[in-house]
């Protein structure tokens, strides 16, 4: 992938998570309900393994740390990805740098080992076995 496709996508998607971020917490403070788009637990109402990481976003922004991990993991990865990717990137653009992009080639490599790949897919599994158990 060529950096400007991955800033794009990047910059793109952190802009529709915190639109999205910001919507979700209006919908809920106006119906005090959650509203998700997850088509897989809509489809079979089984959560999936991401569900939840709205709410577990939500409570990072609030200062909640301990209820986002319980709620759901992932809220700690992509809340970090949304805060710190937007300055990285605006760096690299500004000073005319590539640093983002090659950590982003250097985590990709690292991620694509089998020693790493698979206990990764191992923690998905057990996320999603817990998000099952916990009936998000």
């Amino acid at each position: 992938m060529t950096k400007n496709k991955l800033y794009s996508m990047i910059f793109i998607a952190c802009l529709i998570g915190y639109g999205w971020l910001f919507f979700s917490w209006h919908h809920y403070q106006i119906q005090n309900k959650e509203l998700t788009l997850c088509l897989f637990k809509k489809a079979t109402t089984i959560p999936c393994p991401s569900c939840g990481t709205t709410r577990a976003v939500i409570e990072i922004f609030k200062g909640n740390f301990f209820n986002s991990f319980v709620i759901n993991p992932f809220g700690v990865l992509v809340a970090s990805i949304m805060i710190i990717c937007p300055p990285w990137m605006s760096y690299d653009f500004i000073f005319k740098k590539n640093s983002f992009y090659q950590f982003y080639q250097k985590t990709e490599l690292f991620l694509r080992t089998k020693i790493i790949a698979i206990p990764l897919i191992i923690l998905v599994i057990a996320n999603w076995i817990w998000n099952i158990n916990k009936n998000l």
